[in-house]
């Protein structure tokens, strides 16, 4: 697991390797990754949308933004937190993630970024 705190925003993530698949005459690695987002803050602030970079070990990079986190945007008070399951697809059984989420903080009404730690993606059979 890996963790980070931005400006009191904690997030933690978890990865799994979810197996492998044939679409399109291609092999594919899917992975699965769990994050916690705890305000440990003395505000309440919500996310509002989400940056990642993915990348895998051909040098393959993807970039994906959007509105909140599969489909929400979380109100966290001091002390609360939010977590939710996602995946991706890689065309090598290694990668990593890294990116950010902005947010509003509901006291001051300013927006921020909270970085995502990078992570690694790797298949258990393809370690040594």
């Amino acid at each position: 697991m890996v963790q980070q705190v931005t400006k009191g925003i904690k997030i933690s993530v978890d990865t799994t390797f979810e197996g492998t698949f044939y679409k399109d005459h291609k092999i594919h690695f899917a992975f699965g990754y769990s994050i916690t987002i705890e305000n440990q803050s003395k505000d309440s602030v919500q996310l509002t949308t989400r940056f990642w970079e993915i990348k895998d070990a051909l040098n393959n990079k993807e970039i994906v933004e959007g509105e909140g986190v599969i489909g929400k945007k979380p109100v966290l008070k001091p002390g609360e937190s939010h977590s939710y399951n996602s995946g991706c697809l890689l065309s090598s059984p290694f990668g990593a993630m890294k990116g950010h989420y902005n947010m509003v903080n509901f006291t001051s009404t300013r927006k921020f970024k909270v970085l995502i730690p990078s992570f690694k993606l790797s298949a258990p059979f393809a370690l040594n």
